[in-house]
């Protein structure tokens, strides 16, 4: 299996995701005998294939109109909201694409300025933000000019060595671009005046972003193919024993520190032995260090989160066992499955469950975290150390179906068959076809279907479920995506 799995190699290879040569050439001969459009099979496979986005952070200090900026970038005004106290949010990160490119956000809105002062929250803020990303929109305000707390964030972005695009806000004529020019005095290069709120310079500013980014994240994955330690997110709402649990596996006590010292924190990820392997557990200051924020805790949890699911090819996802699964628990689950990371789901103190809250706990799994059904699943005590020996086989099971990959001519032998045997249901008159697919990519697995008419979601659902019946994939999430035959002729000329 694994002669099938993708690995970073030269351009032309990239360019047909996960497809050997050989096997590009039968398939889109495939794909011409049924009358699909060329351009179009490889632009699917192309898109299908690309593996994990590069990520973009946009940070600055609140009322800058990082958000609105936010919104213009990625599309959609309601996914962001304004820069206000108590403000939290269910997602951290979008997608969004531009001159065909696409690429990932991280937004940096929300934080609370009443709980450390702005200086300590917008450096934390920017920091785990920059930690996560592959470049970085510095949003300054250009009426105002350049205040310490941008200063304090240029010191942080020096240090970090990220690319960084300047954008200079609120510039809505040549008085505004006379404003923008002053921040040169920050040292970043040139400063883009845009207007966020009208639109205004944003597409050259992208245009720059789009140079700024990689073609692919430095958090390239498959440490185990060039000889590194695989990366392990350990992650989960407050409280539920991640600090414990990293103690139990690391096996020495370490200091937990239980305030914010300065207005920084030190991004450590921690290399241990586990199992007869090295692994490397990304972002552990996150867990160590408690912060303690009032209003803006949910907030501040999720970014650390987004920042060491980014980092990370395996989410180890701890849930308290002892009280009812909760919405953030969901929203952290659906965060992981969102990012296309391998999956493994620990929950803690399973030695202090009596039989009754066994039981229901195992009806609450089936109701609530059905989505990740695939997910190996390990019953843990972070305390005790009980379970903990389970940890690691199932890591590898997580990342052995996050990489597997099924050749094409095999994929087809078993469409075929499932397509004979329950075919899609009649609409309008018409019963659509799936009339071939190939897997365009791994990590995780990423599927290209192609059909004579629209596929409905619920046939779609089936498909994943027997592709996972017959091939495994389990501990990771799967992305199918379907392409439509257009009518016989209607490209021709």
């Amino acid at each position: 299996m694994n002669d099938h799995i993708h690995s970073e190699g030269s351009g032309e290879e990239h360019d047909h995701g996960a497809l050997g040569d050989a096997e590009y050439a039968e398939f889109m001969e495939l794909a011409a005998e049924e009358g699909f459009d060329v351009e179009d099979v490889e632009g699917a496979i192309e898109a299908a294939g690309h593996g994990p986005l590069p990520v973009l952070a946009v940070v600055g200090r609140p009322n800058v109109g990082k958000s609105t900026l936010v919104n213009r970038i990625i599309g959609r005004r309601e996914a962001v909201v304004e820069d206000k106290p108590g403000v939290t949010r269910d997602r951290v990160t979008y997608e969004a694409e531009w001159s065909g490119r696409r690429f990932k956000v991280v937004d940096t809105g929300g934080w609370e300025q009443d709980v450390l002062g702005i200086d300590a929250s917008v450096a934390a803020q920017a920091e785990y933000a920059i930690e996560a990303s592959d470049a970085v929109v510095f949003v300054v305000d250009a009426k105002v000019g350049a205040t310490d707390t941008d200063e304090a964030v240029v010191r942080l972005l020096r240090k970090a060595g990220k690319p960084v695009v300047l954008a200079a806000n609120k510039v809505d004529g040549l008085s505004g671009e006379s404003d923008a020019a002053y921040l040169w005095s920050l040292g970043l290069g040139e400063p883009h005046p845009v207007s966020a709120l009208h639109g205004r310079g944003t597409g050259d500013m992208l245009d720059a972003v789009l140079e700024a980014l990689p073609e692919a994240p430095e958090q390239t994955f498959g440490g185990a193919g060039i000889g590194g330690p695989r990366r392990i997110a350990l992650i989960g709402r407050p409280n539920v024993g991640k600090s414990s649990l990293l103690n139990k596996v690391a096996g020495e006590e370490r200091v937990v520190v239980n305030e914010m010292a300065g207005t920084t924190r030190d991004p450590v990820d921690e290399l241990i032995e586990l199992g007869g392997v090295t692994w490397k557990f990304v972002d552990t200051a996150g867990i160590r260090k408690r912060v303690h924020l009032q209003q803006g805790a949910d907030y501040y949890a999720s970014l650390r989160t987004a920042a060491a699911v980014e980092k990370a090819e395996v989410a180890v996802i701890l849930i308290d066992g002892s009280e009812s699964i909760s919405v953030q628990d969901q929203r952290i689950v659906t965060m992981a499955v969102d990012a296309g990371r391998a999956i493994v789901v620990a929950y803690n103190k399973w030695d202090t469950l009596d039989e009754e809250r066994r039981y229901y706990l195992e009806r609450e799994i089936e109701t609530e975290l059905g989505q990740v059904a695939w997910a190996p699943r390990v019953n843990v005590s972070a305390k005790t150390g009980r379970h903990m020996e389970k940890l690691v086989p199932a890591i590898e099971t997580a990342l052995a179906g996050w990489e597997t990959r099924v050749p094409t001519g095999r994929l087809n032998a078993f469409l075929g068959e499932l397509v004979a045997a329950h075919p899609h249901p009649i609409r309008g008159g018409k019963q659509p076809r799936i009339l071939f697919g190939t897997q365009a990519g791994t990590k995780p697995p990423r599927f290209v279907l192609f059909a004579s008419g629209f596929i409905e979601a619920g046939y779609r659902r089936f498909i994943e479920r027997r592709l996972r019946e017959e091939f495994g994939f389990e501990g990771t999430p799967i992305h199918i995506s379907v392409r439509v035959r257009e009518k016989r002729g209607a490209k021709k000329k």
